[in-house]
């Protein structure tokens, strides 16, 4: 057997190439949008790619389904509850799939999504289970979260419940030496309690995996519907595209480079520019009506809490990086990148009439304006979980997914203060504030992990 995890940091996704030495038989689990590195991998292993399956319709990223199936012939497959907008084959309960010598296995594990599957895996036809791919019905440390469905229609209860019975029935009843491969890693919003590891075994599950423990069935419930962060704004759009027929990504397309002076008049236009550049860069000097995205952390996915999906858009990034930029969004679904500017620093030297800062202040800097100005606004972008560890005393929490729809909930006239746990959300919530007009906006410098001793004095 060949068997190849794939992981995608930046979204803590794990995809799967699954593959029969004897036959060159293989298939691919859960593939990241862009495509190449199994098609290069297939061919160097010998195999060939018969079969994409998906466990699910994924809310986190968009899948390369479509990519793979037009790439290598492959036959796309869901669970025989998927409803997609395309032609594809569904896989019943407990049917198998021979790849020659290896053999899968499908069951059918709803409860993070209605049609979730995961996939049992031997290497040979007739031996104890060598592996099951879980999806995001079981991660390491956790299960899938029930209630990302509820804006359609889906309660988190029915959902929690189905999952229960799932891990119960179909996943803990495998052998305690059965490998275990999720679909995402530590940092998915997917789960609460996602480990860092890449594998486990069902029998490591079932002792240290908090929902595992034993407990009833109202009792798992209330321990995976709660403390749940706030999903990110795309998740509903990527679930619903991943659905559908859409165009193809295009891997290889570069954006066409523009100067500053078409970016500032597409801006005019409703463009929006997202700066990929680190805070400190974007701080010393940006194009006016910018938004701060830093390429060097989850940039998809907080990209996705400040767009649209269907907006125009223009990166800034460092020469060489606006491709990268450009593929990342693509993997959430956010196809309109419409050019790129780079050598931002030296294009506004030429026009500091479109140049601004990004204003950064620490904790005891807000001290002292609070003082100074009772009128100050502090908005804590954060999820309500983490402010359990502490909060700037008189703010406003706003979690970042929330912010774009809920900027009416805040006065654009009064100086505002943006703070996170360590400073990336901020920069990108204070960016956003500066570009929807608002008039003076700084962001805590280093978050509230900078300096959680002291709250700010409060205005009451």
């Amino acid at each position: 057997m060949i068997f190849k995890q794939y992981e995608l940091g930046c979204l803590s996704l794990f995809s799967y190439l699954v593959g029969d030495e004897t036959t060159g038989r293989a298939v691919v689990v859960d593939p990241q949008r862009d495509v190449s590195e199994y098609v290069a991998d297939s061919e160097r292993l010998g195999l060939r790619i018969e079969r994409v399956i998906e466990t699910h319709f994924h809310a986190d990223f968009l899948s390369g389904h479509l990519e793979l199936a037009a790439a290598t012939g492959a036959v796309i497959s869901y669970g025989t509850l998927a409803q997609p907008d395309f032609v594809f084959e569904g896989l019943a309960h407990r049917q198998r799939l021979s790849l020659g010598d290896v053999t899968l296995e499908i069951r059918h594990t709803p409860g993070h999504t209605p049609e979730s599957i995961s996939i049992v895996v031997f290497e040979h036809d007739g031996a104890e289970p060598w592996g099951v791919l879980t999806g995001d019905a079981l991660f390491i440390g956790d299960v899938g979260r029930p209630d990302l469905l509820t804006s359609i229609g889906f309660s988190a209860d029915d959902l929690a419940r189905q999952l229960y019975h799932s891990v119960h029935e179909q996943l803990l009843t495998l052998p305690d030496a059965t490998r275990v491969y999720p679909a995402h890693g530590a940092g998915s919003a997917c789960g609460k309690n996602l480990s860092t590891a890449m594998e486990s075994t069902i029998g490591e599950q079932r002792t240290t995996n908090y929902a595992l423990a034993p407990m009833t069935e109202d009792q798992f419930v209330e321990a995976v519907t709660q403390g749940q962060s706030v999903a990110p704004l795309y998740f509903a759009f990527a679930a619903n595209a991943n659905r559908k027929e859409r165009e193809l990504l295009d891997e290889t397309e570069e954006p066409p480079i523009f100067d500053v002076d078409l970016v500032a008049k597409q801006q005019a236009d409703g463009v929006v520019v997202i700066d990929a550049r680190p805070a400190d860069q974007f701080a010393s000097g940006h194009l006016r009506g910018s938004i701060n995205v830093g390429l060097d952390g989850r940039f998809a996915e907080y990209a996705g809490d400040v767009l649209r999906p269907g907006q125009s858009v223009v990166l800034v990034t460092e020469p060489g990086l606006e491709r990268e930029a450009r593929v990342r969004l693509a993997r959430i679904g956010f196809d309109h990148v419409i050019g790129a500017l780079t050598d931002i620093t030296g294009q506004l030297a030429g026009r500091p009439d479109l140049a601004a800062p990004a204003p950064r202040i620490t904790a005891a800097e807000v001290r002292e304006w609070r003082h100074e100005d009772p009128t100050l606004q502090i908005v804590d972008v954060r999820n309500p979980s983490e402010r359990l560890a502490g909060s700037l005393g008189d703010d406003v929490n706003l979690p970042l997914p929330t912010l774009l729809n809920r900027l009416g909930e805040l006065d654009p006239q009064r100086p505002t203060v943006v703070y996170c746990a360590g400073g990336y959300r901020s920069a990108t919530a204070a960016s956003l504030l500066r570009a929807s007009g608002f008039a003076t906006v700084a962001e805590l410098l280093g978050g509230y992990s900078a300096d959680p001793a002291t709250p700010i004095p409060t205005t009451k």
